[in-house]
């Protein structure tokens, strides 16, 4: 994995598109020079492409609380129940060919709770099997009432995984984050109880909406109200048992109005 850099914002592309480029045109110079400028013109339009493959445009990103976004462009190739350390999450794969945008964005707004490098093969990003045994860089993000999994996966072409941030990060939805070069795959692995509003067979592209968060909660900006309920004959603090009612969820007069019952409001956030 490449070392740690963050891109300028107001670059149309990353720095690696140069790195790439420069070399190819003064290449193209040389054999142009030395040869026929005929000769040069394949290499003018391998270092175009470079410049092109690098390309990282502005993205308008959703501000709906919960909202979990694509990191990457390309095309959906698999939604499907998935299992992990026990728990049952939903996954969202997405192929990125080299004619896409490269350039990762994270799935939601959080911090980032680990990083872990996989070594790997390089198989076709297609291939079922490639999102366990490809070379990858797994990034588990929490915010928002929710944990979210994804992964840079290298492909067939794809070997430079590159990853910008670091365990304790705070990331925005849909920033930037990283880079995979050539041809690759991103999964993006959630809560099961997610809403997802993309199938296979759709084109995203980073920052678009793929799905909601089952844990949004309150998104009317009211108070959360928790409480003691507990069965007495009088409404009196008895309760011993916490349990948490969202402003949508129960009426707290209605609770302590039926016999035998007491709600105690104890916080709010």
């Amino acid at each position: 994995m490449a070392a740690a850099r963050e891109y300028n914002l107001k670059s149309p592309m990353v720095p690696d598109g140069y790195y790439y480029a420069v070399p190819l045109f003064g290449a193209a110079l040389l054999v142009g020079w030395l040869t026929s400028p005929a000769w040069a013109v394949p290499i003018l339009l391998l270092a175009a492409f470079c410049l092109w493959f690098f390309r990282d445009p502005e993205r308008a990103v959703p501000e709906t609380p919960g909202a979990i976004v694509s990191p990457g462009d390309g095309k959906v190739t698999d939604v499907s129940p998935y299992t992990l350390e026990g728990e049952r999450r939903t996954r969202i794969s997405i192929f990125l060919n080299v004619f896409d945008v490269h350039v990762n964005r994270s799935p939601i707004a959080g911090i980032i709770r680990d990083v872990r490098y996989q070594r790997g093969k390089f198989l076709n990003a297609m291939a079922a099997n490639s999102a366990d045994e490809n070379e990858q860089n797994i990034v588990t993000v929490d915010g928002e009432g929710q944990t979210v999994i994804f992964k840079q996966i290298a492909g067939l072409i794809a070997r430079r995984i590159v990853f910008n941030h670091k365990v304790g990060d705070q990331v925005a939805r849909g920033q930037r984050v990283g880079l995979i070069k050539f041809g690759s795959r991103v999964d993006v692995v959630v809560d099961a109880g997610a809403k997802i509003s993309v199938k296979i067979g759709d084109r995203v592209i980073a920052g678009q909406p793929i799905g909601l968060s089952g844990n949004t909660g309150n998104t009317g900006g009211l108070p959360h109200l928790h409480f003691h309920l507990c069965t007495c004959s009088e409404p009196v603090d008895c309760g011993t048992l916490p349990v948490t009612f969202r402003n949508t969820d129960a009426n707290p007069e209605g609770l302590q109005a039926r016999r035998g019952y007491s709600a105690l409001p104890f916080r709010t956030e």
